[in-house]
């Protein structure tokens, strides 16, 4: 299982790339694991300004729905409109072809909040 220690990561397992002022986000691989076979990915959010811990859309697999939370705030400044017609590339590339959401930080102090590659990993064993 794969746990880039280039990124940030949330104990509601979203994952955080840091470009600026600007973030990339997604589901770690090892939630990915969790769920399954993911078969749809909803956002709805594009465009407007969520507060950290706000539902940004939900994630589909076979078995279970599952919420997708902020782990920042910001602006949903754009989504991934290719896991639309490819949910799968979650669970593929979850760091790569998979990302969810691209935001623009509000607060870039609550960076601060979130965990390391090394911290996450204690988290998930």
């Amino acid at each position: 299982m794969s746990v880039p220690a280039e990124l940030k990561y949330t104990k509601d397992h979203e994952w955080v790339k840091i470009d600026g002022d600007t973030v990339t986000i997604g589901i770690t691989d090892f939630a990915q694991g969790e769920l399954g076979d993911i078969v749809y990915v909803e956002v709805e959010t594009e465009g407007e300004t969520l507060a950290k811990e706000e539902v940004f859309g939900t994630v589909e697999a076979v078995k279970t729905v599952s919420d997708l939370f902020m782990p920042v705030s910001g602006e949903v400044i754009e989504f991934n409109e290719a896991i639309e017609s490819a949910p799968e590339s979650v669970n593929g590339d979850a760091y790569g072809d998979g990302w969810m959401i691209k935001v623009k930080l509000s607060d870039t102090s609550e960076l601060d909040d979130l965990l390391s590659a090394e911290q996450y990993s204690e988290i998930i064993g």
